[in-house]
């Protein structure tokens, strides 16, 4: 099992996505290392925790890159 937080938003467009995103990270510290995704056509139909893993490993992966300065 998967224990990293993950919210996915389902029909919101890009940039109501990106204001949810930062509320619920403003509102809730506990999701301030939250892995945040959006359904796509491609991962629609996919069942919800081979969808958790593969949204975990990115975040570990963007996480993992250096930080721009």
């Amino acid at each position: 099992m998967n224990d990293q937080k993950i919210v996915i938003l389902n029909g919101f467009k890009p940039e109501e996505a990106l204001v949810a995103m930062r509320a619920l990270r403003e509102a809730l510290p506990s999701a301030a290392d939250a892995a945040f995704a959006t359904t796509t056509e491609t991962n629609i139909g996919w069942k919800l925790g081979e969808l958790m893993d593969h949204i975990a490993e990115e975040h570990r992966r963007f996480k993992a890159m250096p930080k721009k300065t």
